[in-house]
């Protein structure tokens, strides 16, 4: 075939509309913006060093960044939108901080409204005892795994507690590029590294956060596509059940 029929046949594909244009697809890579490059940059100075983020493969609709977001929720509450895979720290004048999210299968356990009542940098986990007794590789850690960078918890935790009670649900880090936006096989809601230490230090103690549950779709809101994704919390909530699984599961190695 020649170079001129070539062309005329990729060129038909594309007109088509059968070909994505998803730059991933075709090895290339996403534009980035100098605060893309600083957001997921090293972490030198942290207790276990992060290595950075390859930001031109991480799809922009997974990078965090402020988005428009209609929600009638008050400026610093959380609402992890578990149907849509982000969570939105609510910002001021319609505006949210949006950070994409693996949900595990702990972060499908209830829906609801808690508090964030103690929070943890490279927190140590500790594997529920039903863990430990049918996963011979989780054993060793039936007293608890020290924080680090193949923790489950990764970077930060955040603990949701109801009335005093703790939820077992966890808002964490140790999330992983080519999982975002995905329900993955242990966890609660998982963020990258370098975004749950963002949201750390945005949030405090006493932090209003809703959890919106999986089967009930937020009308409106684009999942996990376009750069902002408006979305009502106003929809009923469930009542907490605690998952009795309790904490993430297996240990998962990563990269940084």
């Amino acid at each position: 075939m020649s170079l001129w029929r070539l062309l005329v046949a990729v060129s038909a594909v594309f007109l088509s509309g059968c070909a994505t244009n998803d730059l991933e697809y075709w090895g290339l890579p996403y534009p980035t913006t100098a605060v893309d490059r600083a957001n997921y940059a090293p972490r030198p100075k942290e207790k276990f060093v992060l290595a950075p983020i390859e930001v031109d493969r991480l799809h922009p609709k997974f990078r965090r960044q402020e988005v428009a977001y209609k929600t009638a929720e008050a400026p610093g509450t959380i609402v992890v939108d578990v149907p849509n895979r982000y969570l939105y720290l609510v910002g001021n004048n319609g505006r949210s901080m949006r950070y994409a999210i693996e949900v595990g299968r702990e972060g499908f356990g209830w829906s609801g409204e808690a508090t964030i009542d103690r929070k943890a940098e490279w927190p140590v986990w500790t594997p529920p005892a039903e863990m430990v007794a049918r996963d011979p590789k989780v054993a060793p850690f039936a007293a608890g795994m020290p924080g680090g960078v193949d923790n489950p918890l990764g970077a930060r935790a955040m603990y949701l507690f109801q009335g005093g009670k703790d939820t077992l649900y966890r808002i964490h880090g140790g999330g992983h590029p080519t999982r975002l936006g995905k329900a993955t096989s242990s966890g609660c809601i998982r963020l990258l590294d370098h975004d749950v230490i963002d949201l750390y230090a945005r949030v405090g103690t006493g932090t209003r956060t809703v959890v919106l549950a999986e089967e009930k779709q937020v009308s409106g809101a684009a999942p996990a596509a376009d750069q902002s994704a408006p979305a009502s919390t106003a929809a009923s909530r469930a009542s907490v059940v605690p998952n009795i699984s309790g904490r993430p599961g297996p240990v998962v190695r990563r990269n940084g």
